[in-house]
């Protein structure tokens, strides 16, 4: 199989591709918004705001998120070995830039633990939650993929939040088919 390099219309290939040049990119890729929550071996709970979800198969249900090396969401994952995905509403913005900060995450966001997990379940703005065991965790530049065995989900329909172009907005939902 020959490579072609992507570039200017004569086929050349252009410079590097840089974390500005990158980052410009996927800006232009409109994502759902999901807070990924855990629960340290000390039970305190840790949890970031997170675009990088992906569902990979139905049997058994698992999805993948991605996490940074440093962060402690991660060790959380890693030391409780359960983790959950929650899906924003069009009215989550504010939780998602509170998660996605460095403040108290957990002092200014309703949450409640999981009666069987005890992982962290935030209770406003939120249409689903994904409660995952974890199934693997893959090494990958600078992040850990996540591999969760989905255990339990709890949803309902709302309109999402969505983030691209930096910033966030809402989609409409669209009314289920007739049957």
């Amino acid at each position: 199989m020959q490579t072609v390099p992507v570039g200017s219309e004569s086929g050349a290939a252009t410079e590097p591709v840089t974390p500005d040049t990158f980052r410009e990119f996927m800006s232009g890729y409109y994502t759902g918004v999901t807070v990924v929550t855990s629960v340290d071996a000390a039970g305190r709970p840790h949890g970031l705001t997170c675009n990088s979800l992906t569902s990979i198969t139905l049997a058994p249900p698992t999805l993948l998120v991605c996490l940074h090396e440093d962060c402690g969401t991660l060790a959380a994952v890693r030391e409780s070995g359960v983790f959950a995905v929650h899906l924003l509403t069009e009215h989550g913005a504010e939780t998602a830039r509170t998660f996605a900060s460095t403040a108290d995450r957990f002092a200014s966001v309703p949450w409640l633990p999981a009666p069987s997990t005890g992982l962290p379940v935030l209770t406003e703005h939120v249409f689903a939650v994904s409660q995952c065991a974890v199934a693997d965790l893959l090494p990958f530049g600078d992040h850990w993929i996540v591999f969760g065995r989905v255990v339990n989900v709890r949803s309902h329909t709302q309109p999402p939040l969505l983030y691209g172009r930096r910033s966030f907005q809402s989609a409409p939902v669209p009314a289920a088919p007739h049957r």
